[in-house]
């Protein structure tokens, strides 16, 4: 099968691929400021380490591939896979798991398929997938919210999310919440802020037009239903609230600005609604059923691998129209 190559929704033609990129970058802000402050300053440390690299790998390819380096780096692609790279990582990530995720990112992932526009995968998730399988011990060492480090006497640990997987069926979850009670009550003391800030942003975008609504309903549409399901009000068995899903882990991060990547998502608008609720789904089945406290990353790359597929089948026809 060929590769698929970028195409940009009718409305994101106006817009530059450097302009869509510096506004995905701003709408990333409200988010940070969340990881800022309730995780401290390791969340732009890596982004600042990561952009460096991100620029230096993307440079080295391009001289290697005789392409021109001023053109190709003005589209700001390499700094925003950083920055989505430096936002799912642990703020306490040591300097080499986020320069070999960088690695991964750019010069695999994006620049072995062809560069941008022909990438299948998206670059930042590969990049988390393959740190989460070969460090597990360290992508899931979550810097600990501050404030309460000297409630739980530590600066590292699990986060919510990964602590309700591993003690899922072994109490209530109303029990869980009060034993953890350091963590907040509903999704991880300062998930629901982070979570919040990248809702922001994400509305942002939607009101630009920079991404359609369509997968980003989706999707979370999908989360809302599955956790709905299976939440039966707090016993052993639950599954979490649809709050703990919903603003828990990297729930909007993972609908508003990886899932609605223009080049490896689905581009119709029947398989846009698809591939957003897929994706919804395998989050979910991971996150409960998985061995991973946060199955975006997959999800996302499985969506990947089904896109060209979902597109062939919902194409419109010539009386429709997007």
């Amino acid at each position: 099968m060929a590769v698929k190559k970028i195409k940009l929704p009718t409305k994101l033609k106006a817009f530059s691929t450097s302009l869509i990129m510096l506004w995905v970058l701003a709408a990333c802000i409200p988010g940070l400021v969340a990881l800022t402050v309730f995780f401290g300053w390791g969340s732009i440390i890596n982004i600042i380490w990561l952009g460096i690299w991100a620029l230096l790998f993307e440079s080295m390819v391009l001289v290697f591939r005789k392409r021109p380096l001023g053109f190709y780096l003005k589209d700001y692609s390499a700094l925003v896979t950083a920055v989505l790279l430096g936002l799912c990582i642990p703020p306490s990530s040591p300097w080499w798991l986020s320069l070999t995720g960088i690695f991964f990112a750019i010069v695999i992932a994006k620049h072995l398929y062809g560069g941008l526009g022909q990438n299948l995968f998206n670059p930042a998730m590969v990049a988390y997938a393959v740190l989460l399988i070969a460090f597990p011990l360290e992508m899931t060492n979550w810097t600990i919210p501050l404030g309460i480090e000297q409630e739980i006497d530590a600066y590292t640990g699990a986060t919510a999310l990964d602590l309700f997987r591993n003690e899922r069926g072994a109490m209530l979850v109303n029990e869980f919440w009060s034993q953890h009670s350091a963590f907040g009550t509903l999704s991880g003391i300062g998930w629901e802020w982070v979570n919040g800030g990248f809702l922001l942003g994400g509305l942002v975008l939607l009101y630009k037009r920079i991404i359609g609504w369509q997968i980003p309903v989706a999707m979370l549409g999908s989360l809302l239903l599955m956790s709905a399901l299976f939440y039966d009000g707090g016993s052993s068995a639950s599954g979490g609230s649809p709050f703990m899903h919903l603003f828990g882990g990297g729930t909007m991060l993972g609908a508003f600005f990886i899932a609605t990547d223009p080049v490896t998502a689905s581009t119709t608008p029947k398989g846009r609604l698809i591939y957003g609720a897929l994706i919804g789904i395998v989050t979910y089945i991971i996150r409960v059923w998985g061995a991973y406290p946060d199955g975006i990353a997959f999800a996302v790359l499985l969506g990947n691998f089904t896109a060209p597929f979902i597109d062939y089948y919902t194409q419109p026809t010539p009386s429709q129209h997007a």
